[in-house]
């Protein structure tokens, strides 16, 4: 693979998401979808069909050893290990959905796969990259509000996620790892890495398995205080599905991201406003468009790496610690006691 050559995306999994994945490739330049696999045929089958007609592999080791750069796997994440190695047996670089996977070991394991292997493990987690994140990152980045001591990060919703998607249901553990990984990598993002977490969950909506509300206090290691509140059973007032609002208060000012875009910056007692709101792509989901749309700044990040050989925000490796933060959230949760972390609870 170089610089000038297209980058030959494998796809495996043909679920609701990777139809998403595969219009977000083509949004990227130099970017070949070289073929897909799913488990029942015809679900492949149909993916190929709606996006003019890829080729559709029988197996996934078809599949990796067709000559592919690098395999996209959109499958749900018990399967995750053993499509990395079988991946990482073939020599092919790996681009994972999150969440990694279900165990601490098990994302150990794919990382010393795809290391011992000279193959790179990337995992796909946009909501790091929605438009709206990005800019307030950006904003914050400017420091004219001073030092940050304080967040609050609040992803709460009644979006009727398990009328749409019934299985969510019989999960054992789900905001946390469903939702968690994406708004606690956010938080990394934004504030660097925690040295203690706190956790309380609860089950709200009747007969679900796992936990559909989670409340998160982090200490992040330079003092910052940041709240993470998660919720599939709030009916409020801003019910803005999937939008994650933000508040940020410094020594000189504050930072808000507020519904529908809207980004509020305050100093000296003066508020100044603008909406950072994101692109639409004719293939996007208006009902998620804000997380569909994310997919392709993701993708490009993930062609630059792969052809330039640089890291990724959240490589493999890197991404372990948003992990651990799920993890830690788990065991917090079940001792009712705060957790001081080390870094190598992964």
């Amino acid at each position: 693979m170089t610089e000038g050559s297209p980058l030959r995306v494998g796809i495996l999994g043909c679920g609701f998401w990777s139809a998403f994945q595969v219009a977000g490739w083509r949004e990227v330049d130099r970017v070949e979808i070289a073929g897909l696999y799913n488990r029942t045929r015809s679900k492949a089958d149909a993916l190929a069909a709606a996006c003019g007609g890829i080729h559709v592999f029988d197996t996934p080791e078809a599949l990796l050893g067709a000559g592919i750069d690098v395999a996209d796997i959109i499958t749900s994440e018990e399967t995750h290990r053993h499509f990395v190695e079988l991946a990482a047996a073939h020599g092919v670089h790996v681009i994972c959905q999150k969440p990694m996977a279900p165990t601490p070991a098990d994302c150990r394991a794919m990382v010393e796969a795809c290391r011992n292997a000279g193959v790179r493990l990337l995992i796909h987690d946009n909501w790091r990259w929605q438009t709206p994140i990005r800019r307030f990152k950006e904003e914050l980045a400017r420091a004219d509000i001073g030092r940050p001591f304080r967040a609050h990060i609040r992803y709460a919703n009644s979006f009727p996620v398990f009328a749409k998607q019934p299985f969510l249901g019989e999960l054992e553990h789900f905001i946390l790892m469903d939702m968690g990984t994406h708004i606690l990598d956010t938080a990394r993002a934004l504030f660097g890495e925690a040295e203690s977490i706190l956790c309380h969950t609860a089950r709200i909506t009747p007969g679900i398995r796992g936990e559909d509300v989670a409340t998160v206090l982090l200490r992040m290691r330079d003092g910052l205080h940041c709240t993470v509140e998660l919720s599939y059973a709030s009916p409020v007032e801003h019910d803005r599905f999937p939008e994650t609002f933000l508040h940020v208060e410094a020594e000189r000012g504050s930072l808000d991201l507020a519904p529908d875009f809207w980004i509020r910056r305050t100093r000296d007692g003066q508020t100044v406003s603008f909406r950072a709101p994101p692109p639409v792509y004719r293939w996007a989901d208006p009902a998620y468009l804000v997380a569909t749309t994310a997919v392709v700044p993701v993708h490009r990040e993930f062609a630059r790496c792969l052809r330039q050989g640089v890291r990724s925000e959240t490589e493999g490796e890197e991404y372990l610690h948003t992990m651990e933060l799920v993890f830690a959230a788990y065991r917090s949760a079940a001792a009712g006691r705060l957790i001081r972390l080390t870094g190598d609870e992964t």
